[in-house]
């Protein structure tokens, strides 16, 4: 009775200890892709990646290993196994390169050497397990479970793993003396917690201890279930220290992301398929060898872990994540679902414009937007809309001769058109009312307003101002966000560097992203005569724009262009201008955009198609960029009393 209570309860561990194994390989291949997804090009994630590969086929194997009873399939997967514990130490010693490097202690070349040898001595070894030197043949029959047997290369490649990761450990001790800021300590610690799993956790220990697990196997199978619980926990911990690594994102923003990713994916394919492999052990054991209730049972847990997630997403994030900020990060998240889009706009204004032209009797209608002393249609509605290209200046010409649009109760004509005023209340009380656009209804000849349209339509004039009104704020608020978001970027990069290497990288300049100045050149080149992408720019926050200004008398405008139009000019082959391929670059910058031409007419004077030209564009303002970056280089070398080469 004893003994068949303990097979059962030995049954259970096992089938747990294969559940656990899975989703180990499950959970470190999500957080590979995590990897390659949001951070590679950090050198600290891209070694960390390499270590959760050599995971990913260490545990797949033995998991695909422990659910066969072939012994040629089981002899496969032994030796599978071991392609990813051959490449574990010297992804170790890579991973701890890359942190001593991050942590300000970059290579003299002699790690460097030293990591790219044990990669080649990986590969030796790797060759020995191919011919079958590097271990024995299979014992199947062996207990508790068939393993291979160790030979005297098995030997040797076992003293270099202890060597190897020994010397990793060295190295992340040195990292951690050197991180002197609290948090970068903390998640320094965290690392070196984590970082035991998958070197503790993958060797095959019964290569040494194969007798004593035969007369103990309570004892094997329960510290194999207390191992793949610690290595499981203790990978997520390694990852979420290396997560903030290579990015500059709040850390509540790494925390949330992360915590999702593993929610969304390695947590809910584990917990499928340990409900999956539970119901078909329940069904084997009434004698059901498969039933619909697998596939039945999968489905309603996937469904069940998304739903549940997606439910209780924002409340652990407000009370974990948010901390002190959970206010202000709460009316940011609020602002984002209620936000009026374009489209919103847009569809809000033609209930509106359908409601008119239904009192009206009217065939078209359209709302048109004061912007900078202009009207922009937003949008038109009817059986004969208002075209886009029509010149809306005359209809604001009118308004403005009679009566300035003070009034929503004023009425003007504009052709076969009612114009009625949107306008929202004077900020001060001697002040008149602002106006925001213009409602045109199309009326018929000789047609006249009687009082209950006109009442109706008083009304319907007030939704529309408002919904202009809302328009404008937000796009004070956008205006506000896109004149501030070169310092929060400069400042979280500045605060993404700091949190391990305080000492030396917060005293080096740091630039925005060619990639960021390129999107900023494209727009100034827009406006480059005149405009809000040329006035508002990003770029005239930079030092050698604010050089330039002394120079153009304090307009900042004017310093933009000057400096634009000198980098414009490094692109310049020598000579006199010619139309060959050498002055293509510089052709397309000076035709398009300081001659101001047509985008068909620069591709007709280039000999080329349109699609190539914007492709030449492109290489054309990163080209700009490149130049004005190493222009703020010097600038910035210059303010601090030294000088470099431009290039």
């Amino acid at each position: 009775m004893v003994s068949g209570w303990s097979q059962q309860v030995l049954a259970g561990i096992i089938t747990i200890n294969q559940i656990l194994t899975a989703g180990i390989a499950i959970l470190a291949f999500s957080l590979f892709l995590y990897a390659l997804s949001f951070n590679l090009r950090d050198r600290v994630a891209r070694s960390f990646a390499i270590i959760l590969l050599c995971v990913v086929v260490v545990f797949t194997a033995e998991a695909l290993e422990s659910a066969s009873e072939s012994a040629e399939f089981i002899d496969l997967m032994l030796r599978l196994e071991w392609l990813g514990i051959i490449f574990l130490p010297a992804a170790y010693l890579h991973f701890s390169d890359a942190l001593l490097v991050t942590t300000g202690r970059p290579s003299r070349g002699r790690r460097r050497w030293a990591v790219r040898l044990m990669y080649l001595l990986a590969s030796i070894f790797l060759l020995l397990l191919a011919f079958g030197d590097l271990l024995g043949p299979l014992k199947a029959d062996a207990q508790p479970v068939p393993h291979l047997q160790r030979t005297l290369w098995t030997e040797i490649f076992t003293g270099c793993y202890v060597a190897t990761m020994a010397w990793a450990w060295v190295n992340f001790g040195r990292a951690y003396r050197r991180t002197l800021t609290r948090s970068g300590r903390r998640r320094m610690a965290y690392l070196l917690a984590g970082a035991t799993a998958p070197a503790l956790g993958s060797f095959p220990y019964l290569l040494y201890g194969s007798g004593l697990a035969a007369r103990h196997p309570f004892l094997f199978w329960g510290g194999a279930l207390v191992s793949n619980v610690l290595v499981g926990g203790l990978i997520i911990i390694m990852a979420y220290a290396v997560a903030f690594f290579g990015v500059s994102w709040p850390d509540r923003v790494v925390r949330s992301r992360l915590f999702k990713w593993i929610l969304r994916g390695p947590v809910t394919a584990s917990v499928a398929l340990g409900v999956m492999t539970i119901v078909r052990r329940v069904g084997e054991y009434f004698g059901v060898v498969y039933s619909g209730a697998v596939p039945t049972a999968m489905v309603a847990t996937v469904l069940l872990m998304e739903h549940t997630i997606t439910l209780v997403a924002p409340l652990w994030e407000r009370l974990i994540f948010f901390g002190r900020d959970r206010t202000d990060l709460a009316l940011l998240q609020n602002l984002e679902d209620r936000l009026i889009t374009q489209g919103d706009l847009r569809q809000f204004l033609e209930a509106v414009l359908a409601a008119v032209r239904d009192h009206l009797q009217s065939s078209s209608a359209f709302v048109a937007a004061l912007d900078d002393g202009e009207l922009s249609l937003v949008v038109a509605a009817g059986n004969a809309p208002l075209p886009q290209d029509t010149n809306l200046a005359e209809a604001l010409q009118i308004v403005n001769q009679n009566g300035n649009g003070n009034s929503e109760q004023e009425t003007y004509l504009w052709g076969d058109y009612w114009l009625f005023p949107l306008t929202q209340p004077a900020e001060s009380e001697e002040g008149a009312p602002i106006l925001l656009g213009l409602l045109g209804v199309a009326r018929h000849e000789g047609q006249e307003l009687v009082r209950d349209q006109r009442q109706a339509l008083t009304m319907l004039i007030r939704r529309a101002s408002q919904a202009l009104r809302d328009r404008r704020l937000q796009r004070r608020v956008f205006r506000s966000l896109e004149d501030l978001r070169p310092q929060v970027d400069m400042f979280q990069r500045l605060r993404a560097v700091g949190r391990y290497d305080s000492k030396t990288s917060l005293l080096q300049e740091t630039l925005p992203p060619e990639a960021d100045i390129a999107n900023w050149v494209r727009d100034a080149l827009t406006h480059y005569w005149g405009g809000p992408k040329l006035t508002q720019n990003p770029l005239l926050q930079l030092q050698v724009v604010q050089e330039a200004l002394q120079q153009q008398d304090g307009n900042l405008a004017n310093a933009l262009r000057s400096i634009l139009r000198a980098a414009v000019d490094t692109i310049r082959p020598q000579g006199e201008r010619r139309f060959t391929g050498e002055w293509i670059l510089y052709n397309i910058l000076e035709m398009k955009f300081i001659e101001g031409r047509k985008v068909r007419e620069v591709a007709s004077r280039l000999a080329m198609s349109e699609a190539d030209l914007y492709r030449k564009q492109r290489v054309a303002i990163e080209e700009v960029a490149h130049a004005i970056l190493a222009m703020e280089r010097q600038a910035a070398s210059r303010a601090n009393g030294k000088e470099v080469d431009p290039g």
